[in-house]
């Protein structure tokens, strides 16, 4: 369902972090992870950070 990168950033998400923490520590540019967090929260039917925070932790991933 998801690639690995973006189960990195919802796991990166759920720990809290910002975009730009998030691309600081995948060596990505911030465009970048908010593509991921859009495909991410389009994939699950999701609507905001938080949601994929609360899907993550249900889901085992954090």
């Amino acid at each position: 369902m998801l690639t690995p990168r973006e189960t990195e950033v919802l796991r990166l998400i759920s720990a809290g972090a910002t975009n730009t923490e998030i691309a600081s520590r995948l060596h990505l540019s911030e465009g970048t992870v908010r593509n991921h967090i859009s495909r991410v929260l389009s994939r699950l039917g999701l609507r905001d950070r938080a949601q994929a925070a609360l899907c993550a932790r249900d889901s085992g991933l954090i």
